[in-house]
């Protein structure tokens, strides 16, 4: 039985159960003429005596050194990043069955709502990846009620977190940023978010445990989390974890069923470090700058290359190991998250200028993007998948294979997680989707990355493009027919 669940979306629907007018028959009764009397006395009586102990003060005064009383850290905590958080709201389509891969189900329209922090003026948000799962529009209410669009740039389904970049012609405010390694129990917190449809609904707790690991189903264990006893509700997904000087200490993301005050959040540490690697593939998938950077997750550390592929654009063009990039463009770089997110705003096939320094001086190079590299192994068959299909993949560990074994009643030998789906590629158009583990293709198991290779290239040898395939959809096998797109990488007879 599931004892912990991902925040859901919140559907902003309030029965009248939950409130009572004061028509209410049982609650109301018409004053007696004695009654009346004496609440005429009493309201007397009530106005004398207020009249005498409030003459200091005239109605409505807030004198200084009682408002300084009540601007508490946590007051002063909450009104310091509470312009960067948004509410995100759109809606998905469920459907139920395995039908829905041949049109028979149809589905249903399901809204919903979640939170985001933004990490960047230019408009980066950070969320769970739950929060946007197979939403169709995302729609962004900034703090000041301005409502837009956003788009998904990169998400990571292990970790449940996603990159959404909205769509802003002004620089939005930054949530401050902390850190998670020094965090303590008993520390107080405050959570932020669009709990049950109401926006920006702040709670305050403490931090009651680290280091929690929390199972939310038989595929997926969140590893690492913080507990809170901070009021976190749906709705809450993806907002923040504050410490008491109002920076961000981690991501909510997972409640306890039927308790209260037991809710978890992803440290900002570990989040920040996921949301790297995420950009750092979206960038390479897009650029093929061919090359890895190190600093640490908080601001101000600082980013050097620590490898540089032969075969990619950075080591061609004559970026070096050890250089450390200040300037991507105009846009300084500080530390890894700034610097992947500068390259997100590079353009593809053009020069772009690269600011290192290098032995103490400064030096520019202009670095061509021209894609990703096609390198052995791996590396091509994953860029093999995204041009033929239009997928992201990787590998399913075989522990949680075992547990999808477990559910279908089915061996298999292994299978692939899709991660990502191209707009308009032959996966979008024939129903793959964000989280479906593709375990069949044109009647070949696709076990690991290179495995997937070799029938594409087999396919495509024998001029079969069209085929079957077969994923594991919430515990149900399902197949479809897709056709491969033409590319470059396929070896064909």
């Amino acid at each position: 039985m599931r004892r912990f669940i991902a925040l859901p979306w919140s559907e902003r629907k309030l029965s009248d159960r939950h409130y009572r007018t004061g028509s209410d028959k049982n609650h109301w009764r018409a004053f007696s003429a004695k009654s009346a009397r004496w609440a005429a006395i009493n309201a007397l009586l009530g106005c004398g005596i207020a009249s005498t102990i409030g003459s200091s003060h005239a109605w409505g005064d807030d004198p200084a050194p009682m408002r300084d009383r009540r601007e508490t850290p946590v007051v002063m905590a909450i009104r310091r990043c509470s312009n960067a958080v948004v509410n995100i709201h759109g809606q998905k389509l469920v459907r139920p069955t395995a039908a829905s891969m041949a049109g028979a189900d149809p589905g249903r329209q399901v809204n919903g709502m979640g939170t985001g922090v933004v990490i960047d003026p230019r408009g980066y948000v950070v969320t769970n990846y739950h929060v946007v799962e197979d939403v169709e529009e995302v729609r962004i209410t900034l703090a000041d009620g301005t409502q837009t669009n956003a788009d998904v740039v990169a998400t990571d389904i292990r970790s449940d977190l996603a990159l959404l970049k909205v769509n802003v012609s002004h620089p939005l405010e930054v949530i401050p940023r902390g850190t998670s390694c020094d965090l303590m129990v008993g520390e107080p917190v405050i959570a932020i978010g669009n709990a049950f449809g109401y926006v920006h609904t702040a709670t305050e707790g403490i931090i009651s445990a680290l280091h929690r690991d929390v199972p939310v189903n038989d595929t997926q264990e969140y590893r690492d989390l913080i507990q809170t006893s901070a009021g976190i509700n749906p709705g809450n997904s993806g907002g923040p974890l504050l410490n008491i000087h109002g920076e961000i200490i981690g991501v909510n993301v997972a409640v306890r069923v039927g308790a209260q005050q037991i809710a978890f959040a992803i440290p900002i540490d570990q989040a920040i470090d996921i949301v790297n690697k995420m950009i750092n593939a979206h960038n390479e998938d897009r650029l093929g700058l061919g090359l890895a950077v190190s600093g640490g997750p908080k601001q101000g550390d600082g980013v050097v290359i620590t490898q540089v592929s032969t075969t990619g654009a950075a080591g061609r063009d004559g970026l070096k190991a050890g250089d450390r990039i200040l300037r991507v463009g105009t846009i300084a770089t500080s530390d890894q998250l700034g610097f992947g997110l500068a390259l997100i705003e590079a353009e593809n096939g053009g020069p772009l200028p690269i600011v290192v320094e290098r032995d103490g001086e400064e030096l520019e190079v202009a670095v061509t993007t021209s894609g990703p590299s096609l390198v052995p192994g791996e590396d091509e068959a994953r860029v093999l998948a995204w041009s033929t299909i239009g997928v992201k993949l990787q590998p399913v560990p075989r522990a949680a294979m075992q547990r999808i074994e477990s559910k279908t009643k089915q061996s298999y030998r292994g299978g692939l997680y899709v991660t990502e789906v191209r707009k308009g590629s032959p996966a979008d158009t024939y129903g793959l989707r964000v989280g479906d583990v593709l375990i069949g293709l044109h009647g070949w198991s696709t076990a690991s990355i290179a495995e997937l290779q070799g029938i594409l290239h087999k396919a495509a040898q024998q001029d079969q493009l069209q085929g079957k395939f077969v994923i594991i959809r919430s515990d149900q096998p399902m197949y479809g027919y897709l056709r491969l797109a033409e590319s470059p990488g396929l070896k064909k007879r």
